[in-house]
């Protein structure tokens, strides 16, 4: 009884030359991107900070000193949730509060010399996961391919 389609080698090689939909692509990139993030996130948790804890790190330092209900509008939570991680953020160090100096009853949160370095030392760590990743695990071939993919995915995000 002949193989189906697709198992034999020769059946896979004509599987895999075929042009992929775009609706397949979308469903595997997602996926792959998906598991490529929550092992960044992982190898750079060190167990200090939770995820949301590391995001408004992030956003403090990309964005500047903000509000709690401005953090918590833009980390999508509410502004209950957003004054614990920044309660536990300011217990650590991390961030400092000082008055609004457009109106003095509300506070604003500021990274502080340790929540700079800290979120240093987290990308540092994803950095360095990756990059010894591609080199144990890609070829001189390999490399070249992602970095052409780089520059597609770099297309699709509008850079």
């Amino acid at each position: 009884m002949p193989e189906p389609t697709g198992t034999t080698p020769a059946g896979r090689r004509a599987a895999s030359s075929a042009e992929p939909s775009a609706e397949q692509l979308a469903t595997q990139l997602a996926a792959v991107v998906g598991r490529l993030l929550r092992r960044l996130r992982s190898t750079s948790s060190g167990g200090l900070l939770t995820p949301t804890q590391r995001s408004v790190l992030a956003r403090l330092d990309r964005e500047g000193p903000a509000t709690t209900a401005a953090l918590a509008r833009a980390e999508y939570v509410r502004p209950q949730s957003m004054r614990l991680t920044l309660g536990a953020l300011e217990t650590q160090g991390l961030v400092e509060r000082a008055p609004d100096p457009a109106d003095g009853r509300k506070s604003v949160m500021s990274l502080t010399e340790s929540g700079t370095a800290t979120l240093a030392e987290v990308r540092a760590a994803k950095h360095d996961w990756l990059a010894s990743a591609i080199a144990a695990e890609l070829d001189g071939a390999d490399r070249r391919t992602m970095a052409e993919a780089i520059e597609l995915m770099d297309r699709l995000t509008g850079k």
